[in-house]
């Protein structure tokens, strides 16, 4: 047998076997609220499961598929992604975590809703499923594109490691709920950093060396963290990483759940501080594969540099490599797939059927969500071309929410109740409008003149706030009735 297909086989059989031991978890903190259990791990895990579950959501597809493929044009730059991830989790702990977990709400449209109102929570729903099923299709690419380059012979296209990524993903998901989120990304962090650093310096030794990877490469800022040359992220760019991750870490269902599952405020504090510190740098450790790509494969497709490099290892390393590239899809998916299980069943179906639901009926609901949420997600993810492009773009629309619950932090006295709903919507209309600017501006030459995009350095964080803030803003000042003060409340 292939010993790199061996080595994913048994590991793939660790990751179910602890989703199966998961469930024995969940039954023991179980005796009050199954479904506590099942979406949020009964509110218990320690500060080391509070990390791991950062580090895995952290670090997915996206952060090693998708930063390869941007430093193969930009550099050790491309890291950045990361780096602002980091960064996110850092300021997370710092400044929202401790609130967060005070509120013992399950969901960010819970949340939002009881300091805005219905209608503001019905939008958010509908707008955190667009951004994680958005999300979850870039895994399935990452996961379909690490099978299919580094084992043809098995995988001979794309859509057949997008149809076993997906399923796998679903699997644990399904079997062992947020502890077996926990438990597994507890031995994928630790597989993802050993395959990646044992892959680098194979891939340095493979390729003569740094100076000789240095030789081969165009001239420009190919090793510049931050810089004005072609081959590198310029300021803008990386500032607008920054604001989006530290944006997005706040008010995601996926990063925010982390901390709603946390056994206390303190708990919650210290686990994403240190995930934060800890993803911080993997990014420039995947930065690195695309630019030896670069220098020793020119002219390649940007999406094939991390699966090209992996290619290029020891049987040996290339499979433990691949398990761990799997990993960061696995860590980041499950957390996704269980994100958009407790907005369906939370903020849709018990609005919706006023009576109790059974815990049996909940399960079941929860389950099909990750069914539907999966098939959707592969559906766009056939459609996928820049993975960090889209991901970032993404992840700008959680500028409503960030704003909201940031402001009912530090300014409540700013926060009016009217102001809910006209933010969320015109930070979704942004998006739609910024997706569709390419082709709007090809269609108008007087819109294409205009260069939109250009004036914001490309990145749709920038009028996300300034729209968000001026719109916040003006319900401020006109606005007559306050944004109710979240306090703290027990789980139902």
């Amino acid at each position: 047998m292939n010993t790199q297909l061996a080595i994913l086989i048994v590991y793939v059989a660790l990751l179910l076997g602890l989703a199966a031991w998961a469930t024995r978890l969940q039954a023991k903190t179980a005796a009050h609220n199954k479904m506590l259990s099942y979406l949020l791990a009964g509110r218990n895990m320690p500060a080391a499961f509070v990390a791991v579950m950062l580090i895995g959501l952290a670090i997915g597809g996206a952060s090693t598929v998708g930063v390869a493929q941007t430093a193969y044009t930009k550099g050790l730059s491309a890291g950045w992604y990361n780096g602002a991830w980091g960064a996110g989790g850092i300021f997370v702990g710092l400044f929202a975590a401790g609130y967060l977990r005070k509120m013992r709400v399950k969901t960010v449209p819970e949340m939002v809703g009881l300091m805005y109102g219905p209608k503001t929570r019905f939008l958010s729903v509908i707008s955190q499923l667009l951004v994680m099923i958005t999300i979850t299709s870039l895994q399935y690419v990452a996961g379909g594109a690490i099978l299919s380059a580094l084992m043809p012979d098995v995988f001979p296209s794309l859509r057949h490691g997008m149809v076993v990524t997906a399923a796998i993903f679903v699997l644990i998901t399904v079997m062992g709920g947020y502890w077996a989120s926990g438990l597994t990304n507890l031995v994928n962090v630790v597989v993802i950093y050993i395959g990646i650093i044992a892959a680098l310096f194979q891939t340095f030794g493979r390729f003569g060396g740094l100076e000789s990877i240095k030789a081969s490469l165009p001239p420009g800022g190919w090793f510049a963290l931050v810089g004005s040359a072609p081959e590198s992220l310029g300021g803008w760019a990386v500032a607008g990483y920054l604001a989006v991750m530290i944006t997005m870490a706040v008010s995601t269902q996926a990063a925010t759940q982390i901390v709603f599952s946390a056994k206390d405020e303190k708990t919650a504090r210290l686990g994403m501080v240190v995930g934060g510190v800890i993803i911080l740098p993997a990014g420039f450790l995947c930065a690195l594969f695309g630019v030896v790509a670069a220098a020793k494969f020119p002219g390649l497709n940007p999406a094939l540099a991390l699966p090209t490099i992996a290619a290029e290892l020891t049987p040996l390393v290339g499979g433990v490599f691949l398990a761990a590239l799997w990993a960061a899809d696995i860590s980041t998916a499950v957390g996704l797939l269980m994100g958009c299980s407790t907005l369906v069943l939370e903020d849709i179906v018990k609005k919706a059927y006023k009576k109790p639901i059974a815990d049996r009926n909940q399960l079941a609901v929860s389950r099909a969500t990750v069914l539907c949420v999966s098939a959707l997600s592969f559906l766009l993810a056939l459609t996928v071309s820049s993975i960090l492009s889209m991901l970032t773009t993404a992840l700008a629309v959680t500028t409503s929410f960030t704003l909201l619950i940031l402001a009912n932090i530090y300014a409540p006295r700013l926060c009016k109740r009217a102001a809910g709903f006209p933010v969320v919507l015109a930070s979704l209309i942004l998006w739609l409008v910024w997706t569709l600017l390419p082709a709007l501006e090809s269609a108008s030459p007087a819109l294409e003149a205009l260069n939109i995009r250009g004036f914001f350095k490309g990145q749709l964080i920038y009028p996300e706030w300034l729209v968000c803030l001026l719109i916040f803003a003006a319900c401020a000042v006109f606005g007559k009735n306050p944004a109710d003060k979240l306090l703290p409340q027990e789980d139902l």
